[in-house]
């Protein structure tokens, strides 16, 4: 298991969600990644989601 970090933004840069979980895969992050974007209604903000490494596993601008 890895864990993976959240990240959703405002268009001025501020910072709407910042959440961390642990995920067996990176496809499995970033299905989880999507997942908890549309429960918060955040899906459609710049978001980013990252492994513990630093590698990204998901981004939308």
């Amino acid at each position: 298991m890895g864990t993976y970090v959240l990240t959703a933004f405002e268009k001025d840069g501020k910072k709407l969600l910042d959440e961390s979980f642990q995920a067996a895969s990176e496809a499995e992050a970033k299905e989880t990644g999507e997942r908890l974007l549309r429960e918060k209604g955040l899906y459609g903000h710049t978001h980013r989601c990252t492994s513990s490494s630093g590698k990204l596993v998901l981004f939308q601008r």
